[in-house]
């Protein structure tokens, strides 16, 4: 299940990364030629802000955002499975209040539009918040099992090349 769930991740993300690709290219090309798009910039921010929303769901699944290993590994064993129940705890309800902030922000965007692109509501552009919020927690809850087994010292850490070096 973890392994599909990262690919559908990991599809969203290659998805923004190719139209945000695509959109800089075409917005770069009519300004080269002297005429400027309406909307590019406002797309272009939009489509960044999508990229990097995703993306940090799918850096959750993968174990790639920076992380204390260090400071439960220092804890005695007694300690370490409480130590990341509370961590991912305090993750996880953070995420779910960003999440509902965000769902209720929708509301009140729903009569607010796009300036370049006045038929794309704002509430729309904003929905990456609390889906994403969704989205990562499922990473987090995911990923659970795998911490807690870590933490017993019954399986090996499964960091990522890039956690391991941020730390």
């Amino acid at each position: 299940m973890r392994a599909g769930y990262g690919r559908f991740l990991e599809a969203i993300v290659i998805v923004l990364m190719v139209a945000i690709a695509v959109e800089v290219t075409i917005g770069i090309t009519y300004r080269a030629v002297g005429k400027s798009l309406a909307w590019y910039d406002e797309v272009a921010v939009i489509l960044l802000a999508w990229l990097t929303f995703y993306g940090s769901a799918l850096a959750a699944l993968r174990r790639a955002h920076i992380g204390f290993p260090g400071l439960v590994n220092s804890l005695s064993p007694m300690w370490r499975v409480p130590a990341v129940l509370f961590g991912k705890s305090v993750v996880i309800a953070f995420l779910v209040l960003l999440g509902w902030v965000g769902y209720s922000v929708l509301e009140v965007l729903a009569t607010d539009y796009l300036i370049s692109l006045p038929r794309i509501s704002v509430a729309w552009t904003q929905s990456v918040l609390p889906i994403s919020c969704a989205l990562f927690v499922i990473a987090e809850l995911l990923n659970l099992p795998l911490v807690v087994r870590e933490a017993r010292g019954l399986q090996a850490a499964a960091t990522s090349d890039l956690a391991e070096k941020l730390h």
